[in-house]
This record gives C-alpha cells, sequence and structure tokens, in this order.
C-alpha cells in the first residue's frame, strides 16, 4: 500500500493519500487543503482518487473536498453522526479558514464498517469525543487517527459534541487494543515528531498516566 502523509493548509492539517500501486485505486484522508499538490502526487504515482475520507466534520479537515470531489469525481465517506456538519459551516468560519464549503456526503459510515478501494481495506473505529461522529481508519499496520488521537497528545473535547470522558474512552478501549506496532497517522503536525506508534503512546502519552 502506498501511504504520502501530506501536511497542507494553515493549521498543519495531514492530509494521507492511500494507493493500491497494483490496479492505481486510492483514496484520500482528510484533504484540507492544498488540493492541487495531492492532485499532482496522485498523477505522479499513476493512482486516481475514488474516495474522500473525513474523519470527522470540522472545516480545517473538509476544506478541500469541494475541489478534490470536482476534480476526480470521488466518493465522499463520512461517519453518519458527523455528516450534517459537511454542508453547515457557517460562512465566518470558511472566510476564516480560507475554505470551501463542502458538498454533501455519498456514503454514511458506522462503527466496524469497511471502506475498500482496490486491495485496500479500512476499518472504521468510531471514536466520538472530539466531535459525535469522529472516525479513526485502521489497516494492519496503521491507524489513521485524526483528531483523536495525536503524538504524545490528544484531541479537544471543547468544541460542541465534544466529551473528554468519552475521548479517553475510547483511545484506551478501542485504539490502544490495536497491536503496539500500528503506526499512528495524526490528523495535525502537533506533535516532536509527525507519527508515533500505539506502543509508544500507551508509554509516553501523558494523557494516560
Amino acid at each position: 500500500m502506498f501511504v504520502k502523509q501530506m501536511q497542507v493548509g494553515h493549521m498543519a492539517v495531514f492530509a494521507y493519500l492511500l494507493g493500491d500501486k497494483i490496479t492505481g485505486d486510492a483514496l484520500v484522508i482528510d484533504p484540507a487543503d492544498n488540493a492541487a499538490d495531492i492532485i499532482a502526487e496522485t498523477k505522479k504515482n499513476n493512482l486516481r482518487i475514488n474516495y474522500i475520507v473525513n474523519t470527522h466534520g470540522h472545516v480545517d479537515h473538509i476544506g478541500g473536498n469541494s475541489q478534490i470531489k470536482k476534480l476526480t469525481g470521488a466518493k465522499i465517506i463520512i461517519h453518519e453522526e458527523d455528516a450534517i456538519m459537511l454542508t453547515a459551516t457557517p460562512a465566518s468560519m470558511l472566510r476564516m479558514f480560507g475554505a470551501t464549503q463542502s458538498p454533501p456526503a455519498d456514503i454514511l459510515v458506522r462503527d466496524g464498517q469497511l471502506i475498500t478501494t482496490g486491495n485496500i481495506e479500512l476499518k472504521v473505529i468510531h471514536t466520538p469525543g472530539h466531535s459525535p461522529g469522529g472516525i479513526c481508519l485502521y489497516t494492519p499496520g496503521y491507524v489513521f487517527t485524526g483528531d483523536t488521537l495525536f503524538v504524545e497528545a490528544i484531541g479537544r473535547t471543547d468544541l460542541p459534541g465534544g466529551s473528554w470522558e468519552v475521548m479517553h474512552n475510547a483511545i484506551k478501549m478501542k485504539l490502544f487494543s490495536l497491536p503496539d506496532d500500528t503506526k499512528v497517522m495524526p490528523g495535525h503536525n502537533y506533535g516532536r515528531m509527525p507519527t508515533s506508534t500505539i506502543g509508544h503512546e500507551k508509554k509516553h502519552n501523558p494523557f494516560f498516566h
């Protein structure tokens, strides 16, 4: 599986391009901005984006949905509980982030469902707490954690629909049960390194000690 981590937008958001080099099928996780760079990367690697997967509905993660969809025809996937956010971002917030309103979701997912393209298979892990419909995406070797789990930190829980207790529990019960060598691919470049592992977070994340 081809995996490319790309820092995009103004808030150090990480977008991820995942591709099957054999079939050319690909998906992009949280294309917040810099759509042209993401598309250039797909062309360079002979990939085509079939799906846009949003880990949650906050404006700083969905700002590039519209342009990527326009350029690729990709279907937008989000958890059913965050779907309303895609088309309900206030105009003032769109201006603040220099973002375009996202089109509505094409596919709604829930906990345990699989998102597949080519030979890539991502399992949806519902991890509310940062937002009601926040998800992480797991495939053996990797977990894409959005704003749930960062490198030695966790997402904020003071936004509407947030809950510290719910998020803490979701990380502990669901993410920390993944194999220790699973690479943690966070939604922002906020840590002292761009990626981590589940084992490292269990030992060194200060929110769990």
